[in-house]
């Protein structure tokens, strides 16, 4: 974590808190990423914001990159994708995969992910929010324990 940078970080989670702050207040809904993703398929009554708010979400990072392409990377060089430990033998695409899928059974099992549990749950106050960001915190330490990726 050499290229820690408080101030992007800063703003980086104040845009996140007032995204989340203005689909609350204009939708009623909380912006729980794996919650809007999930009910895509099959489609619900309600896809058009779900729709917008994706696209938004990609298009906002998309954007960010290449105005700011060293933005909270520590520096000019491009932020890359970590590759697969070598000692696996998994190619970086399938451990993508993979990393995906888990992180997809494991929100629908939490109900919920960490957008919907650490941002808009703990700002509600609630009990059950906690318990899952402890939860996600600490499979978070275990993983990096074990495969060495920082």
């Amino acid at each position: 974590m050499e290229s820690f940078t408080p101030l992007t970080a800063a703003i980086g989670g104040g845009l996140i808190g007032l995204a989340t702050a203005v689909l609350w207040l204009g939708n009623g809904r909380i912006a729980g990423i794996s919650g809007i993703f999930g009910q895509l398929l099959p489609p619900a009554q309600t896809v058009v914001w779900r729709l917008v708010f994706l696209v938004a979400l990609v298009m906002a990072t998309f954007g960010a990159a290449w105005l700011f392409p060293g933005l909270g990377v520590g520096g000019e060089v491009p932020a890359e994708l970590v590759a697969a430990p070598a000692a696996w033998g998994v190619s970086t695409p399938v451990w993508l995969a993979i990393a995906g899928l888990l992180t997809g059974i494991g929100t629908k099992i939490g109900n919920g992910c960490t957008s919907g549990h650490g941002v808009c749950g703990l700002a509600r106050l609630s009990l059950r929010s906690l318990v899952a960001v402890i939860v996600f915190f600490s499979v978070a330490i275990v993983t990096v324990a074990v495969t060495g990726i920082v």
